[in-house]
């Protein structure tokens, strides 16, 4: 996810780019494999540039982060949303707005959940 961070806040980078911005102390070699990994699963794709090459996501930071969330929610979480969100609601010092929000956004899946048929529900 570092290196996905790195291409997708600077659109596209070369392996010595990416190496340059990256926090922890990877050789170079270990972050030209992880993008060729990349690569391979359709992460990112890359383009000769002179004798580099640069590398560029395939894939936005938003769906990236459903991806995640969902992959984190089921194999942590025991498939739970409630666990994962309770987690995140009470590991985190939320500001009163952030609060707000929450609330208006679980106060619409009530109102969702309340108009919709019995049949659904039991699904």
């Amino acid at each position: 996810m570092d290196i996905m961070a790195v291409l997708w806040d600077l659109g596209s980078a070369t392996v010595a780019e990416v190496n340059g911005r990256l926090d922890d102390d990877l050789a170079y070699n270990t972050v030209l494999t992880i993008l060729r990994i990349l690569e391979k699963k359709g992460l990112v794709g890359r383009k000769k540039h002179g004798r580099a090459h640069r590398y560029h996501p395939l894939l936005g930071r938003a769906e990236a982060g459903r991806t995640m969330l969902g992959r984190l929610r089921d194999k942590v979480f025991s498939g739970s949303a409630e666990l994962l969100m309770t987690q995140l609601v009470t590991e985190e010092k939320l500001s009163p707005e952030a609060v707000g929000r929450l609330r208006e956004l679980l106060e619409r899946q009530l109102a969702d959940a309340e108009l919709r048929p019995e049949k659904e529900e039991e699904r």
